[in-house]
């Protein structure tokens, strides 16, 4: 029993460091090259905590068990949206730049509709559809990419005004970079080591997933050992467990004060749950959606499990671009339905 305490708190000390570091690195990568916080959340620091679950899924569609990516996505995106982002929303909500945000969100919901679309319509994933979402994946990344570039062009433009003696306020700085930079953090991203960054990304990486294996592998032996039921521990240890590098990164994220890193990292990591986890799987091997259980002969994933995903996302995004900032009231809707949502997987 003594092994597995310490193993437990071995996966948290890696957790709280890899998070550290992780953030760090992200967030130094975004200064030096003036790019949105929200931008560099939504493409490395969400493909980073997006790995465990492509691995998992991946090896599963190798073995002959595809299926398990259907709920893993799902779930993954609800637990990310409803729990993660719900608990750093309630406790400090804060702006969200509109021009930054409103690419990975549309490409979220234009990979949702197809996927939804699917799951209705045909009822099955074919490795066509596999496909599909791989293509969303790569067009997704390449108009990133650009937006990114095109980006820091033009706060390198701002930038070079007042270096010919021009003055740059702070607000034409974050309307140049769609993000709250100021004109001290961005000269500071130009001397921080670009190599440090990218070994911190690295290593805080590493760390996390590491300390997400031992804290749920040990946290499955210790709750077994006190006579906690394998379906508790599913539904607690390991649905948490595959989203604590989502959760480790947004609470650091928060504590450091880069809000907007948090918010791009768990809508591009349920996009990526869609395209690319669930992408990979069904390529790998095609797969009908399954039967967990049924409400009134229905598939109760068909009323409960993707209209949930899809309402807590609504309810993130939508309010947010409208207003261009998240509020409290967001965080403990989302809170609320993520109850709910547990008790009813408890009585199905």
């Amino acid at each position: 029993m003594a092994v597995p305490v310490i193993m437990l708190a071995v996966g948290f000390v890696l957790l709280i460091k890899g998070g550290d570091w992780f953030v760090d690195g992200a967030s130094g990568i975004a200064r030096r090259f003036r790019l949105p916080e929200i931008l560099i959340g939504a493409t490395v620091v969400s493909i980073g905590t997006t790995l465990p679950e492509v691995m998992v899924s991946a090896g599963a569609a190798f073995q002959g068990s595809g299926s398990i990516a259907y709920g893993n996505a799902i779930g993954s995106i609800i637990c990310n949206t409803a729990l993660i982002a719900a608990l750093t929303i309630a406790i400090k909500p804060g702006p969200a730049a509109r021009k930054s945000m409103s690419l990975p969100v549309a490409f979220f919901f234009i990979a949702a509709v197809f996927y939804c679309f699917v799951a209705y319509a045909a009822g099955t994933f074919t490795r066509v559809t596999g496909i599909i979402l791989l293509s969303l994946f790569a067009i997704y990344m390449i108009s990133t990419i650009l937006r990114m570039k095109k980006s820091a062009a033009t706060v390198d433009e701002v930038i070079k005004e007042e270096e010919t003696g021009v003055s740059v306020s702070e607000e034409e700085l974050e309307k140049a970079s769609g993000e709250d930079y100021t004109v001290e953090s961005v000269e500071k991203g130009t001397k921080d080591s670009l190599l440090k960054d990218i070994v911190m990304l690295v290593l805080g990486a590493v760390l996390i997933a590491f300390g997400a294996d031992f804290l749920v592998d040990n946290a499955i032996i210790l709750a077994e050992a006190v006579g906690v039921s394998e379906k508790v521990i599913g539904l607690t240890i390991v649905a948490l467990g595959t989203s604590l590098p989502e959760l480790v990164t947004a609470i650091t994220s928060l504590i450091k004060g880069h809000g907007s890193l948090s918010l791009g990292n768990i809508i591009g990591a349920n996009l990526f749950n869609l395209v690319l986890v669930s992408g990979a799987a069904v390529t790998i091997s095609p797969f009908d959606v399954p039967v967990s259980g049924l409400i009134n002969g229905i598939n109760s994933s068909f009323i409960i499990d993707i209209p949930v995903m899809l309402a807590v996302m609504l309810i993130l995004t939508v309010p947010t671009l409208i207003k261009q900032k998240l509020s409290r009231w967001q965080g403990v809707s989302l809170l609320g339905i993520y109850a709910a949502f547990l008790v009813l997987q408890f009585v199905i």
